[in-house]
């Protein structure tokens, strides 16, 4: 391989690894929403909880994790057979280079079972 040949790899590698940098925070995110209802689902599975209850939790969840991208308003909690269903539906972006930025879609819906 040529020094041009080595220089553009690198610089192609570099940009792949400047994109995992720019998107593991948003990733890590996730995780701790994801923790966040499924820790929901184990508490209250089989207690026939109610609305209130798996806000609160949730809410108390969220400060505990420190989840900052959305708020426990944001996550709906409705009823459904059998049930209560938590859904965690948003989009993250983080800028890249200039005037390029990611979107990142995540959705999470669990169901609280009765």
């Amino acid at each position: 391989m040529t020094t041009l040949g080595i220089t553009i790899l690198i610089a192609f590698m570099g940009l792949f690894a400047f994109g995992a940098i720019r998107l593991m925070p948003v990733y890590l995110n996730y995780m701790k929403i994801v923790g966040v209802i499924d820790g929901v689902v184990a508490e209250f599975e089989g207690q026939n909880a109610n609305r209130t209850e798996v806000r609160r939790s949730i809410a108390r969840r969220f400060d505990v994790d420190s989840v900052s991208e959305i708020k426990a308003r944001d996550v709906p909690v409705t009823a459904v057979d059998g049930g209560l269903q938590v859904s965690a539906v948003y989009d993250h972006t983080t800028p890249f280079i200039g005037h390029i930025s990611f979107t990142v879609h995540f959705d999470k819906t669990e169901i609280v079972r009765r």
